[in-house]
């Protein structure tokens, strides 16, 4: 590929294989996008598999100026190869794994004894080797002083890269933007289940000081008690936010209080479905109520301008419809804010 200076930002996308048609290398990227097409613990809707490449389908449809980064489009990101090979795997697991949850959801249990253990099994292993797979990538490009982004798929896609982070040894928070609390334990007998991943994330990552979640709405009575109980985890309830924006409190003033108890260093987990279900009406589990997308690109930037370093993200749970490429065309949206926001956040840091 040419390098950045030769990309026009005025003219047609150019469908190179990179997101959003940059000309840009994995050697010479500050920021490397990992896609992962997996979906095959998401309990609902499927379909965040082929979110990937609905997005890097997408992205040559944007323009590139943007009011929060000069030159946005000098931006030095890559986006690697979406793996045939796990999109493969994938697919023949979620074939097994809809008739199991369909078992549950007809109120059968599994027993030791059960032909459902196995598939159980399978994918419980399968996923593990996912993560280990993507943790020793992002640890390698960790090395090498790059940036990493996942982008998903189902919402446990990224733990990998977030345990490679926690090995770093340096402290850091998470800003969490969902619907959902995430913090379920091995949900469905899904160890990794994308309802489990900040269940996970608070266990195993040592170095984590803060888990601070926005927006979140739909949320299991074990998981409240859970928020209530930790000394880590601060939960931003979307009813919380309406009623306190209902009696005049500004989203900026929000904005403030949410961004005060992160650390220096942040990681952004950006669950699409934290968005109002008109932007995303193909996510596997959709909610009423959540943002603008504006709202959360503001939240990203207020956090840049604060001086914390956003030190990785991810953004999961984008499922191309079958009728248009409206989820497609918001998932790329806010992947580009992202990577903006961290570019800036870069520029400021390094």
């Amino acid at each position: 590929m040419a390098n950045s200076d030769a990309f026009d930002p005025n003219g047609v996308g150019i469908a190179n294989g990179n997101i959003f048609g940059f000309p840009v290398e994995e050697a010479t990227a500050d920021l490397v996008i990992i896609p992962v097409p997996w979906d095959a613990t998401a309990s609902y809707g499927k379909g965040t598999s082929d979110g990937p490449q609905a997005i890097l389908d997408a992205s040559t449809q944007l323009d590139f100026y943007h009011p929060q980064l000069p030159e946005a489009w000098k931006t030095r990101v890559f986006m690697t190869p979406i793996s045939a090979e796990w999109k493969q795997i994938n697919a023949d697991l979620c074939v097994q794994a809809i008739e199991y949850i369909q078992f549950l959801e007809q109120g059968g249990k599994l027993t030791a004894d059960s032909p459902y253990q196995a598939v159980v099994n399978d994918i419980n292993a399968t996923q593990l080797a996912l993560k280990e797979n993507l943790k020793e990538r992002c640890s390698t490009l960790l090395k090498e002083g790059k940036t990493i982004a996942v982008l998903g798929g189902e919402h446990s896609t990224p733990l990998g890269l977030i345990e490679a982070l926690d090995d770093l040894g340096k402290p850091f928070g998470i800003l969490q933007i969902d619907a959902h609390a995430d913090l379920r334990v091995a949900y469905e007998d899904f160890t990794q289940s994308h309802a489990s991943i900040m269940y996970n994330v608070v266990n195993n990552c040592k170095n984590l000081e803060k888990l601070v979640q926005v927006g979140i709405r739909d949320v299991a009575h074990s998981e409240v008690q859970l928020i209530n109980e930790s000394n880590v985890i601060e939960t931003h309830f979307d009813w919380e936010i309406k009623r306190r924006q209902f009696e005049g409190e500004t989203w900026k003033s929000i904005v403030d209080g949410i961004i005060k108890s992160l650390p220096e260093r942040v990681y952004i987990s950006f669950d699409i479905d934290g968005l109002h279900p008109s932007l995303c009406p193909n996510t596997g589990t959709p909610v009423v109520g959540g943002f603008e997308l504006d709202q959360i690109n503001y939240l990203f930037f207020q956090l840049v301008e604060t001086g914390k370093q956003i030190i990785g993200f991810d953004l999961n749970e984008v499922a191309p419809g079958t009728s248009d490429d409206w989820d497609a065309n918001v998932g790329a949206r806010a992947l580009w804010n992202l990577v903006c926001a961290t570019e800036k956040s870069r520029r400021i840091n390094y």
